[in-house]
């Protein structure tokens, strides 16, 4: 490559490079895969080595990611917050632990080995112990302020809990990754799938675009975590250990949330086996973990070691590759969604991936099919996004055939035929009939679902049948459902037809959150509806509501887990005739929700008690628990702090025991629970 030629690539990299940073910093919306972005670094890199007549000091090469946006003030770290370099090679990693010994002068180093956890970094501060401000990453010297979205994290300690030979030091800056469990981040895209709305595509994405969000209300809703493992600045810093291993512990007795497990390890050879160790149990963390982080352990010699401008000498981050399957794409089928929303989906040939065996993968939206090139007929890549949920990341051209030819998205909804739109500032299409059969369909189907006003027997295929026939058409026409007419559809259907009939009548007097949620109102989820059914204690009062009944003076929110974008989606749903309507029809047909049961049980021991379940109970399930304490005026969180009234514990109770007892949390079993409820 001659130098104008290298020159010209340069730019070109640098380019790319920092548009793609600004969409996964920033947008949280990546368009390529990690390996792919890291092997564009690398190639910027070795260029830049090999031509230094073109370096230059903004170059991506040089820079942390920055993460900030706007609707945020900014914060300077006291102490430098720097990125990590990484590899994925075995080999790199060794010759990582060559160069220490090299300028360590001695070859028994120690280092420590932790999880590499896929989320958002942030440096939390504490003064005096006390919790006073988060901020991102930025760009290494300041970044955005979260704190009132940090707050919102049940796991983070407001004050740390200094034990026997942990004092906590006058300031200290401790910084660690936030993120989404994989069980939370399945259930919002449960919640998503129900609503017929395109799954979010990994929990990094998904935890970085929620702690970014401007209304702390919102960003509750979507139940954060955090672990932390590093430290910035600190003073005095005489009150922190003399090595990294000894800090994660000391972490750990002041209450904070830490990595399950973490490696100590002598040398290149040992650091490889607990690398190697680490991937074999990866897959039972509760988070995304893309990789193992090797670190000096002794801090005096991290010290000595340095860092670039970049990144520290003494680290590094040596990422798993990930699990990658090659197979035919037969074909893309349409899905719409409850709320109109087409989401491509492809149809493969069926390949083992991550010990399951795939047919099916996210295809994301249009515009993304397009900037992969995805053709049907391709031979393609399929990865488990995130570890979660398969997407095609790539296509294999050089196996491509002359017959694949680009994919034409339809301007018609496959359903209705009519034409799609797209919203502005959306990237998906959408079918704006609200009669779509598909959407009445996926509507009806939300609102009898377990999450909505659980009505046994009208499923899926249920639901396609009463469509079919003409015979609902709205969640209203469940209510006029005719025995003379359901016994039309087969032999022996008797029994079926009464059990039916006698769930749909049953579901009149069921909670008011499930109407709430079964109406699919934008942004409304369980959570969401049951805060709403404690506030207004009916449908009517909630259609009738005005934006000042949710939001206060100064932005305040009036209702725990209600916040302004909430409340414009409230106040915009019921501004529709259609459905100011609809809850009028249900008023007429019957239906009765159930009182809130914050209103039904005021008075009784368990209104205003914050319980929290762990372990396996003897009789109850954690749902039917969970039911019985809600019913009886109390709630449930999924955390505990100083502020749970009660932690259950049952067989194999776990961290959440071991906090209560810390925390001095009272600890109750099966048997105190149901005397609680009264003998219930």
């Amino acid at each position: 490559m001659t130098p104008a030629q290298a020159q010209q690539r340069i730019a070109e990299l640098r380019t790319e490079i920092t548009r793609h940073d600004e969409l996964y910093y920033r947008r949280a919306t990546p368009e390529i895969t990690d390996p792919d972005y890291d092997r564009l670094k690398r190639e910027l890199a070795d260029l830049e080595q090999a031509h230094p007549q073109f370096s230059a000091a903004n170059s991506p090469t040089t820079q942390v990611g920055d993460d900030r946006t706007e609707g945020f003030q900014v914060y300077r770290h006291r102490e430098r917050m720097m990125s990590l370099d990484n590899t994925y090679s075995e080999a790199e990693l060794r010759e990582f632990h060559a160069r220490l010994v090299k300028l360590i002068g001695r070859e028994d180093l120690a280092y420590v080995v932790e999880p590499k956890v896929d989320g958002l970094a942030v440096s939390l501060t504490y003064e005096q112990g006390r919790f006073v401000r988060a901020v991102t990453r930025g760009n290494g010297v300041e970044g955005d302020e979260i704190t009132a979205n940090a707050r919102t994290i049940r796991t983070l300690p407001r004050e740390l809990t200094p034990g026997a030979g942990t004092p906590v030091p006058d300031v200290i800056e401790i910084r660690g990754e936030i993120f989404l469990t994989l069980a939370e981040f399945q259930r919002i895209n449960r919640e998503r799938e129900e609503a017929g709305e395109p799954a979010y595509a990994n929990p990094r994405n998904l935890a970085a675009g929620t702690i970014k969000q401007l209304d702390p209300q919102e960003v509750a809703q979507r139940k954060l975590e955090i672990v932390l493992y590093g430290c910035g600045f600190a003073e005095p810093r005489e009150a922190l250990p003399a090595t990294h291993s000894a800090f994660l512990a000391q972490l750990k007795a002041w209450g904070l949330p830490t990595a399950e497990k973490f490696w100590t390890a002598q040398g290149a050879d040992a650091v490889w086996a607990a690398v190697q160790a680490l991937d074999q149990v990866r897959g039972a963390l509760p988070y995304g973990t893309d990789g193992a982080v090797v670190k000096l352990d002794a801090l005096a010699q991290q010290r000595e070691a340095g860092a670039t401008s970049k990144a520290p000498r003494w680290a590094m981050a040596f990422k798993f590759a990930a699990e990658r399957a090659e197979t035919r794409l037969r074909a893309v089928t349409i899905q719409v969604g409850r709320t109109g929303v087409l989401t491509p989906v492809a149809e493969l040939e069926p390949v083992a991936l991550a010990g399951s065996t795939v047919a099916r993968a996210t295809l994301h939206n249009r515009d993304e099919m397009a900037r992969k090139d995805i053709r049907v007929g391709d031979w393609v890549f399929v990865e488990k996004a995130g570890e979660v949920i398969p997407a095609v990341v790539a296509v294999n051209l050089t196996r491509r055939i002359p017959e694949c030819v680009p994919y034409v998205f339809p301007g018609q909804c496959p359903a209705c035929g009519t034409p799609v739109v797209q919203v502005e500032g959306e990237v998906a299409l959408r079918c704006p009939n609200y009669e779509c059969p598909v959407q009445v369909r996926r509507r009806v189907q939300h609102f009898a679902s377990k999450a909505g006003v659980d009505i046994e027997g009208l499923g899926e295929a249920m639901v396609d049948t009463l469509a079919g026939k003409g015979w609902v058409k709205s969640v209203t026409d469940i209510y006029r459902l005719r025995r003379a007419d359901l016994l039309t559809l087969g032999k022996k259907v008797e029994l079926s037809t009464d059990n039916l009939l006698a769930a749909i009548e049953a579901s009149k007097g069921a909670e008011l959150w499930r109407f709430i949620h079964g109406l699919g109102i934008a942004h409304i989820g369980v959570a969401a509806a049951k805060d709403l059914a404690r506030r207004f204690g009916g449908l009517e009062a909630l259609a009738a509501a005005k934006y000042e009944d949710f939001i206060g003076e100064k932005k305040v929110s009036r209702i725990e887990g209600i916040g302004a974008t909430m409340a414009q989606a409230i106040i915009a749903h019921f501004n529709e005739p259609r459905n100011r309507a609809l809850v009028g029809e249900l008023l007429a047909l019957g239906v009765q929700p159930a009182a809130p049961a914050a209103a039904a049980a005021a008075g009784t021991a368990l209104a205003g008690k914050t319980f929290v379940l762990t372990g396996t109970l003897p009789t109850l399930t954690r749902e039917e628990a969970a039911a019985k304490i809600e019913t009886a005026g109390g709630k449930v969180s999924g955390s505990v702090s100083k502020k749970t009234s009660f932690v259950v514990a049952g067989a194999d109770a776990g961290s959440k025991l071991e906090k209560a007892q810390k925390l001095g949390v009272p600890v109750i079993n099966e048997a105190e629970l149901v005397r609680l409820l009264g003998g219930a």
